[in-house]
Order: structure tokens, then C-alpha cells, then sequence
């Protein structure tokens, strides 16, 4: 948690998945923390493959196997303390 902003915003179909929440977002370290106690209570050998990263301004995107064999793109914006304070996930076949 500590490589994110205290105004962290994560969009991800996992969070409506998993967290049953329909926009997909959560904004705020402390719904982030919270999304991934659960996360990883429900999981708890959670694991991720990375396949490339690519790189932005003042961003990246990472390419990853993720759970239930899904592919992932995950693109993360950092603020001016290099921070990230915004994350977009995108996953085939949700």
C-alpha cells in the first residue's frame, strides 16, 4: 500500500466482480487497503505472471496472467511524489 497516493482511485471488473461493487471503483487508500484484505483472505495465494511492461508519462501499464487464467492490462498513473494515484485494469473474458 505504501507505493500508493492517500488519494489512490482503482477501476477494475475484479472490484464488481469479487467486491460486488457496480461501478468497479474504489477511491481512497483506506477502501483500497480493505479490497485487498479481503482479496487476499479469499485468496490467499494470490499470484500474478508478468508478461511485459510498458512504459508512459508519468505512467505504466503492465501486461499479466491473472487470477481464473485471465489476461490483464493494468495501467497506473503517478503523481508528482511518484505515487500512484490512479489505476485502470482491464481483463478478457469477465
Amino acid at each position: 500500500m505504501k507505493h500508493y497516493s492517500n488519494d489512490i482511485e482503482i477501476t477494475t471488473p475484479m472490484i464488481k466482480l469479487a467486491g460486488g461493487i457496480e461501478s468497479g471503483t474504489l477511491k481512497g487508500k483506506e477502501l483500497v487497503a480493505n479490497y485487498w484484505s479481503i482479496a487476499l483472505k479469499k485468496i490467499p495465494d494470490l499470484y500474478f505472471e508478468l508478461i511485459d511492461v510498458t512504459e508512459g508519462v508519468d505512467s505504466v501499464a503492465l501486461y499479466y496472467k491473472s487470477v481464473m487464467n485471465k489476461i490483464a492490462i493494468e495501467v497506473m498513473f503517478f503523481n508528482e511524489k511518484g505515487l500512484v494515484n490512479k489505476m485502470i485494469a482491464h481483463y478478457t473474458n469477465i
